[in-house]
């Protein structure tokens, strides 16, 4: 696999549209909140308010995930002196082959490049999955980041110190 992550240009809008609706579908993140699928397919409006990046593989897109600073319009659980990444996503068809990793590893390398404390993430409380990529990133669990953006919706903090 010759995985390159790299900023979002306009042109890869619709792709990241399509992969970010469809990872959240096939996780079953839509189910209590099927409306939330339009915030999602709104790359134009994530990219005016944070960093998008994305993963291709072999010049396919097959992931994406939306980075911003504390303060920033984006972001909703970091501090000052922090970086968050939201709405991380990859292809279904393209899971389990390191793609959510090289992503989180974009962002921790952007954090870093920033000068940030910290990285931190809000992830449903219902994604197993996630819990174990982050926790063998070092992520670890803050509950102070915890909140519900929405009735059945649960969102569990997790912090990386760099």
């Amino acid at each position: 696999m010759a995985l390159q992550v790299r900023l979002i240009t306009a042109a890869d809008y619709d792709d990241v549209a399509r992969i970010t609706v469809e990872a959240y579908r096939a996780d079953g993140q839509l189910q209590v909140s099927p409306e939330y699928a339009t915030v999602l397919a709104d790359v134009a409006g994530r990219a005016a308010a944070a960093d998008i990046l994305v993963a291709e593989d072999g010049g396919v897109l097959v992931g994406a995930v939306a980075f911003t600073l504390a303060g920033g319009e984006y972001a909703e659980v970091a501090r000052d002196g922090e970086a968050e990444f939201r709405t991380l996503a990859v292809d279904p068809a393209a899971q389990r082959r390191g793609v959510a990793q090289a992503l989180v590893q974009a962002c921790v390398e952007r954090a870093v490049g920033l000068g940030c404390q910290a990285l931190v993430i809000g992830v449903r409380h219902t994604n197993s999955g996630a819990f174990a990529l982050y926790e063998r990133l070092g992520f670890e669990r803050d509950a102070s980041l915890d909140w519900s953006p929405a009735p059945g919706v649960n969102l569990l903090g997790l912090r990386l110190r760099l």
